[in-house]
Order: C-alpha cells, then sequence, then structure tokens
C-alpha cells in the first residue's frame, strides 16, 4: 500500500523524493500539504482504487493513509 500511495504522491508533488517517505512522515509537517493537495490526493485515490471517500476522515501521515485504505479496501 505504501508503494502504491507513493505513487500518487509523486503525481501531485513532483518535486519531493518519494524515496525518502516512510509510513511516518508527516503529510502537513514533513511534505508541506495544504488543504488543495490533500484534496487532489484524495481524488487520485478513488482513482486509482476505485474507492470513494464518504466521510471526512483527518490524516496525519502516510501511515494513516495506508491503515485507511487498508481496512477500506
Amino acid at each position: 500500500m505504501l508503494e502504491k500511495l507513493k505513487e500518487i504522491l509523486g503525481k501531485i508533488m513532483p518535486d519531493k523524493d518519494m524515496d525518502q517517505i516512510t509510513e511516518e512522515t508527516r503529510l502537513v509537517e514533513d511534505l508541506g500539504c495544504d488543504s488543495l493537495m490533500i484534496m487532489m490526493m484524495s481524488m487520485e485515490i478513488e482513482k486509482a482504487f476505485n474507492f470513494r471517500f464518504t466521510e471526512f476522515v483527518r490524516f496525519e501521515t502516510v501511515g494513516d493513509v495506508c491503515g485507511y485504505l487498508e481496512s477500506r479496501i
């Protein structure tokens, strides 16, 4: 799941080194994600996994996103 999410993040943040991203990487503090980037990430996740977010979920880390997806998909 982490590798797939890194692919998605690479699409919306091509200037970031995806090799440095771990499950502990914080979306806002470490990657500099703002609300637009989070929305873009959500849309890419929905496309990649044929999945729809039906509720607001607050993700702090890359691991939070991976865990959420693993529990839903």
